[in-house]
């Protein structure tokens, strides 16, 4: 499978080079960088700390994306939105790791869908995934009596929240209870506040050092808590879980699809 990896320059989109180095069946067609960016025209293996592939990054994406097979794209809102309208030009898969998006970002991406398979989440990873499917269920189970908060601590340089992994446990807690998450979310507590409205979903956000992502789902009882939690240890995870999407996503139907899907964690 051939496939292009946006942002190629950055952390993620180096550990994206080298994951599609290291899995079978996948080669790198093509790298993009910003416009201006010093990775320009430097081979992108190098860059992420391989032998050279002949592969320079560049920032012409229409022109890779039409010859190749996917798209792997860790990048901003606005750029992923570009991206997602070229890939539905080319008819390629389109395997969206970005957070921060907004709902207006998410209405392109769903008119994109119609023309190209793209794949989203908010994190890439099966442990994350599995946490989410299993977070579902257990709201499902318990009554609105049971207060449902979200915690997440991510590294000082991250520049949203809460994080895209937050909100996708956030969104699964809402699915298990047959609710919209807009209504439920409290994203923020300061000052007089009042008394906790019974049914929200609360999420709290914390940054600092260098930590990867802790996400923890609690449910408070009467009496009792229950806790779930992830620690990511290394970036890489999310890496290969995009590279698996892609396999995964090609030849796919056009559609907006999630990591829930490619790993078959939705009858859970």
């Amino acid at each position: 499978m051939r496939l292009v990896v946006v942002g190629a320059a950055g952390r993620m989109g180096r550990m994206l080079i080298k994951a599609v180095h290291e899995t079978p069946g996948c080669t790198l067609a093509a790298a993009i960088g910003r416009p201006g960016s010093p990775a320009i025209g430097q081979d992108a293996a190098v860059l992420a700390g391989l032998p050279p592939a002949g592969v320079p990054v560049t920032d012409e994406a229409l022109p890779a994306f039409v010859d190749a097979d996917g798209v792997l794209d860790f990048s901003s809102p606005e750029a992923t939105v570009e991206f997602a309208g070229l890939c539905a030009q080319a008819r390629i898969t389109h395997i969206i790791g970005t957070t921060g998006l907004e709902p207006q970002h998410l209405a392109k991406l769903e008119a994109a869908a119609r023309h190209a398979p793209i794949i989203r989440s908010g994190n890439m990873g099966l442990g994350v995934n599995l946490l989410a499917a299993m977070v579902r269920k257990v709201a499902a189970t318990l009554g609105t009596d049971w207060d449902i908060e979200i915690l997440e601590m991510h590294h000082r340089m991250k520049v949203d929240a809460p994080s895209g992994t937050a909100v996708l446990l956030g969104e699964a807690a809402a699915q298990g209870r047959g609710v919209d998450l807009a209504q439920s979310r409290v994203a923020v507590r300061d000052g007089q506040t009042g008394a906790r409205p019974p049914g929200t979903i609360g999420f709290a956000s914390l940054r600092g050092g260098t930590v990867i992502g802790e996400h923890k789902v609690i449910f408070a009882g009467a009496g009792e808590r229950i806790e779930l939690a992830h620690v990511a240890e290394d970036r890489g995870l999310f890496a290969r879980g995009a590279v698996k999407a892609a396999l995964w996503g090609r030849g796919r139907k056009p559609g907006l699809y999630s990591m829930a899907d490619v790993l078959g964690l939705e009858a859970l």
